[in-house]
C-alpha cells in the first residue's frame, strides 16, 4: 500500500489530497505516524516501503514472487465516486516497487480503479513501464484475467492468477468485460466458479510451474476465514492450484497446509531455488 502517507515521504510525491471524512490530505497520516513513531526522513530512501535495504547490501531484500499492490498510480484528480477512501500513488515514486524486486504485481483488489478506468490506464502503463509484469486488472476482460508468468531460478515459473471478489469491497461496475477495463472480479465462491479458475490455471501451467492464485476477499481486519473461503480454496487446490494467496484484512491471517505433504514437498524445491527459503 504504497498510497497516501508512504507516497508523500517519497522523493516524487503526488497530489495530497483526500476526500476522507477525517483527513482532506494525506501529509495528515505522515504526521499521525510521526506522532506515534519519531519525525520521518524526507525524502525517505526508496526502501522506506518495503522495509528498509540491510547495511551495506546495495539493494533490497531478496524479491518475492508476487506482491498485492493495492492503491492506483496515478496523477488523475478523478475520485471514484461513492468511495470512502481513496489510495493514489506518484508515478514517479514507481521505483519504490521495482526496488522490492517483485515477479508480479497483483491487481484485482478495491483500490486500483480508484481513479477511474483513467486511473487504472495509469496504474497499468507505470507497471509495465517499470518492467514489472501484471495480473489481474487489464484494458478488457482477456487482459485481466491473464496470468503473469515469473521465471524461477533453476527452471520452472510461478504462473500467478490475480482475482477478487465483492466480499471485499470491489464495486460489480469494476469487473473487466469485453472491451471494458477493469479487474477479474469473481461472480461468487462457487463450484463453478472455482472449476473455471481451476481451468485456467490447468491450461496455463508447463513442466516445473506452480500456479498460485491471489486474490482479494474478505473485509478489513479480523481474523477469520469464512467457510465459503476455505470450500473455495480447498476446490482450487483440489483442481491443479498449488498456492492460495489471500488478502484485503491488512494484518497477517492463518496460513493452511491442506492435503497432506503433496503441496510444501512440491512448493519446497521451489522456495530453495527461489532465495534459499525452506517453508512454503
Amino acid at each position: 500500500m504504497t498510497g497516501r502517507g508512504v507516497d508523500q515521504v517519497l522523493p516524487h510525491p503526488g497530489d495530497p489530497e483526500l476526500r476522507e471524512r477525517f483527513a482532506a490530505g494525506a501529509r495528515a497520516y505522515v504526521r499521525l505516524a510521526e506522532r506515534a513513531h519519531g519525525r520521518i526522513p524526507r525524502p525517505a530512501g526508496l526502501c522506506l516501503a518495503v522495509g528498509g535495504c540491510p547495511a551495506g547490501a546495495g539493494g533490497c531484500r531478496a524479491g518475492c514472487p508476487g506482491i498485492n499492490l493495492e492503491t492506483s498510480i496515478t496523477r488523475s484528480r478523478g475520485f471514484a465516486a461513492g468511495k470512502a477512501i481513496h489510495y493514489r500513488m506518484s508515478p514517479g515514486n514507481v521505483p519504490c516497487l521495482a526496488a522490492a524486486r517483485p515477479g508480479a504485481c497483483a491487481l484485482a483488489n478495491n483500490h486500483v480503479l480508484d481513479f477511474g478506468r483513467r486511473g487504472l490506464a495509469d496504474t497499468l502503463d507505470a507497471v509495465s513501464g517499470a518492467g514489472l509484469r501484471a495480473a489481474g486488472a487489464g484494458r478488457d476482460a482477456g487482459q485481466a484475467r491473464r496470468p503473469a508468468a515469473v521465471p524461477v531460478p533453476g527452471g520452472g515459473r510461478v504462473v500467478i492468477f490475480s482475482c477478487g471478489t465483492a466480499s471485499s469491497g470491489i464495486p460489480a461496475g469494476w469487473a473487466a468485460a469485453p472491451g471494458r477495463p477493469g479487474v477479474d472480479l469473481l461472480p461468487d465462491l462457487s463450484d463453478a466458479t472455482a472449476d473455471e479458475v481451476t481451468g485456467r490455471a490447468r491450461a496455463a501451467k508447463g513442466p516445473g510451474d506452480v500456479a498460485v492464485v491471489s486474490v482479494h476477499w474478505g473485509p478489513n481486519r479480523g481474523y477469520g476465514v469464512g467457510p465459503d473461503q476455505v470450500r473455495f480454496a480447498h476446490r482450487l487446490i483440489g483442481g491443479g492450484v498449488d498456492l492460495i494467496h489471500g488478502h484485503s484484512a491488512h494484518h497477517p491471517g492463518p496460513v493452511e497446509v491442506f492435503r497432506g505433504q503433496a503441496g510444501p514437498v512440491r512448493l519446497r524445491g521451489l522456495h530453495q531455488r527461489l532465495r534459499g527459503h525452506h517453508r512454503p
